[in-house]
């Protein structure tokens, strides 16, 4: 898939009944052996909670259910493309981590403190360790009408 100019991605921060959360480790690109949250593209055909929930399940083999909207991440790369990143915080249905290995080279459920230390840690991990997050409710079932032609339509406030 082309990408464009404009770049829409996903990450879901799943956590655990006890409080660990679930980090990968990729084999490729900026990420590559760093700690960091399940993340990748929305594709056209979904939503960007339906996509953090397919990203989740593709890196760790764990299924999930949407909680909340935690926050953004957005930026510029090179002056010419818009990079930006939604983050949902999911729960966790399934426990059993299925690691693709073409993809991830591990992934393990972790307590934030046993974050203290390594060196390999995602900047955007290291910052939601330390904020306060206020976790947005999605809404469901909502209908806007016909005159955009959605259908999947959600909110999170």
């Amino acid at each position: 898939m082309k990408r464009r100019k404009v770049w829409m991605c996903v990450a879901g921060l799943v956590i655990n009944e006890k409080g660990e959360w679930l980090v990968v480790k990729k084999t490729y690109g900026g990420l590559k052996g760093k700690w960091s949250i399940p993340a990748g593209f929305v594709e056209s055909s979904e939503t960007a909670d339906e996509a953090a929930i397919r990203e989740v399940r593709e890196e760790t083999g764990i299924l999930t259910e949407v909680i909340g909207l935690i926050g953004m991440r957005t930026g510029v790369i090179n002056e010419e493309i818009s990079d930006n990143m939604v983050v949902f915080q999911l729960k966790p249905l399934s426990a059993y981590i299925q690691v693709p290995k073409k993809e991830i080279m591990d992934a393990r459920f972790l307590h934030p403190e046993e974050f203290d230390g390594h060196q390999d840690l995602s900047v955007m991990l290291l910052e939601m360790r330390s904020s306060k997050r206020v976790l947005q409710r999605k809404i469901d079932g909502i209908d806007p009408g016909d005159v955009f032609g959605y259908t999947s339509y959600r909110l999170f406030f």
